[in-house]
């Protein structure tokens, strides 16, 4: 494992909240670490899910053309995992032994496929480890 960090979805949508000032504050910050010192990893799924939300769970969904700058901006850098018989392989395990959810566990599956040292999510346990990947809540 090196100093990489993985970047769950509700990080993203946290970014665009209006609300949670200090969240999307928070959000903002990792994100723009994420690109700036190419740490950050995030897999497919993370795109997926982000854009299911912001096209169509969003008060105000984003535009097509800025969902397509977000995608070249944002993702494009970060996205270092993909769909693979040996990620779902190893989410499979990580379901069974950890009694994980299937899309967290294919989280933290394409965490330790990146060689992530930290996973930052508010959806899993704050401190709990798997191997060398440690669960880190930022908004705590």
């Amino acid at each position: 494992m090196n100093d990489r960090f993985f970047l769950d979805t509700n990080i993203f949508a946290y970014s665009f909240d209006q609300v949670a000032r200090e969240k999307a504050d928070r959000a903002k910050k990792l994100i723009a670490k994420a690109i700036s010192t190419r740490k950050g990893v995030v897999s497919y799924q993370v795109v997926q899910e982000f854009f299911n939300l912001a096209l169509t769970k969003f008060p105000q969904p984003i535009t097509l053309s800025d969902a397509e700058q977000y995608l070249a901006v944002v993702f494009r850098p970060l996205v270092a995992v993909q769909s693979s018989q040996t990620l779902f392989t190893r989410a499979l395990h990580l379901k069974v032994r950890n009694r994980l959810g299937w899309y967290d566990s294919l989280i933290v599956a394409a965490a330790l496929e990146g060689e992530c040292k930290l996973l930052y999510t508010e959806d899993l346990q704050h401190g709990q480890r798997f191997g060398e990947l440690q669960i880190q809540n930022p908004f705590l």
